[in-house]
């Protein structure tokens, strides 16, 4: 049995060497990894005000042999990324936020683009559409909390509607008006889709009919309707929902299996985080050994997530002195941890589901000088 384990241990580094060189010889074209990037998490549940999505482009094509992953791309950072010889550099936080009017070497942020494009490296940013996902950074940051079940506090609506168009529009026909004449213009009109059936109403049978329509169909349809009083009187118009997502969206409120005291609550964040400190402040009537049940909590600044949600505890990483003062009044302790030590843990379980979705074909480096820039002395 002995000399079988020992004959093992060749293999396995034989196995793990080949996949490092398999690897580091593969590449991937830019927008091919983008494609591959929004399908492991759209886009398109950033925030509206965020800046995500590739931010630096050099010049076509472009390949991708090492993809470099940051919470914030300092300059540093950069001087990292460019040491190891990355090709594109997925900096969660956009360092390209706030529109630039020019590009010159005489801010940080102008010269990490001039830096960038020099060295033919491509930045990409994700930030909120990772906040949002299931498999994102608030939930990575709910592991922490022991053995829970979770939520969105706000969640994400779906990309597109379940049916054609954003309207709905719904009227009866009575035997005294023309139906086929009535279907055959609403169906005339672009982007409408229409449905009928039987009804009883005023004691007597009639069409009920039903259309789906857009936006700019909906002038036309009820431009039409108008024209005929007895049909607009009796005409409903409904404005149609995208479905809201069960695991998807912002923020996480999450119930505990078991309720345990703040202070071991703490202890689970202080040990998640790697922190030796965070900033407590106490609900109204808690003490350390309240027991904590339901956690709202957000990664970044959680302010406008967390406000309003019923919970024991928030925790976020900021959140505004006012914010705290109006949550501890209602008894919520609040737990902050710095902006983005709730956030950069997550890179780590980003890379390892990352190597596993792209199947290995690029290499997959973290930076080792990104950090929070602040202490506690």
């Amino acid at each position: 049995m002995l000399s079988s384990r020992v004959c093992l241990v060749p293999k396995t580094v034989r196995l793990v060497h080949s996949l490092i060189c398999s690897s580091s010889s593969s590449t991937m074209d830019l927008k091919a990894l983008l494609s591959s990037l929004n399908d492991f998490a759209s886009l398109s549940f950033a925030e509206s005000w965020d800046n995500v999505g590739l931010l630096v482009e050099p010049s076509p094509p472009h390949t991708v042999n090492t993809l470099f992953l940051t919470n914030d791309l300092t300059e540093k950072v950069m001087e990292e990324a460019l040491q190891k010889k990355a090709n594109l550099i997925l900096s969660y936080h956009p360092p390209i936020f706030r529109p630039m009017k020019r590009v010159t070497w005489k801010t940080w942020k102008e010269r990490l683009v001039i830096r960038a494009l020099e060295n033919r490296v491509a930045i990409y940013s994700p930030h909120t559409a990772y906040d949002a996902a299931p498999h994102g950074v608030n939930c990575w940051l709910a592991k922490g909390l022991g053995v829970c079940t979770s939520r969105p506090i706000h969640p994400s609506k779906a990309p597109d509607y379940p049916t054609a168009g954003t309207h709905r529009v719904e009227f009866n026909v009575n035997h005294t008006q023309d139906l086929d004449e009535v279907i055959a213009t609403v169906k005339g009109i672009s982007d409408v889709s229409v449905t009928s059936f039987s009804t009883r109403a005023d004691d007597e049978e009639q069409t009920r009919i039903s259309l789906n329509c857009s936006q700019q169909a909906l002038m036309q349809v009820v431009a039409f309707l108008s024209q005929n009083r007895q049909l607009y009187q009796k005409t409903e118009i409904l404005s149609l929902e995208k479905p809201l997502l069960l695991h998807t969206g912002m923020g996480r409120l999450c119930t505990l299996d078991e309720s345990v005291s703040l202070t071991t609550m703490i202890d689970r964040i202080k040990t998640h985080l790697k922190l030796s400190h965070v900033r407590l402040a106490l609900g109204v009537g808690r003490t350390l050994e309240s027991q904590v049940k339901t956690v709202a909590l957000c990664a970044g600044s959680g302010s406008s997530v967390l406000q309003g949600a019923e919970a024991d505890l928030y925790l976020t990483g900021e959140m505004s002195h006012h914010d705290i003062l109006d949550a501890a009044s209602q008894g919520i302790s609040v737990i902050l941890c710095e902006h983005s030590n709730t956030e950069r843990g997550f890179l780590s379980d980003l890379r390892d589901m990352l190597v596993a979705y792209l199947e290995n074909k690029i290499n997959i480096i973290l930076s080792e000088t990104d950090r929070d820039p602040l202490r506690v002395l």
